[in-house]
């Protein structure tokens, strides 16, 4: 098993940031909670960095 890098996560994100961009007329539920994890792990990585 691979494990995941911040990279990932970022990559992630964008792919499903843009995906719910690109179709506004779907709801998306599962994504948008996957974004919100996301969100939260990457700020999480930022608080402990700085």
């Amino acid at each position: 098993m691979q494990e995941t890098s911040i990279d990932d996560r970022k990559r992630e994100l964008r792919n499903l940031l843009d995906q719910i961009a690109a179709h506004p007329e779907k709801s998306f539920t599962e994504e948008r909670k996957r974004v919100a994890v996301l969100q939260g792990l990457l700020a999480s990585h930022e608080k402990a960095q700085a």
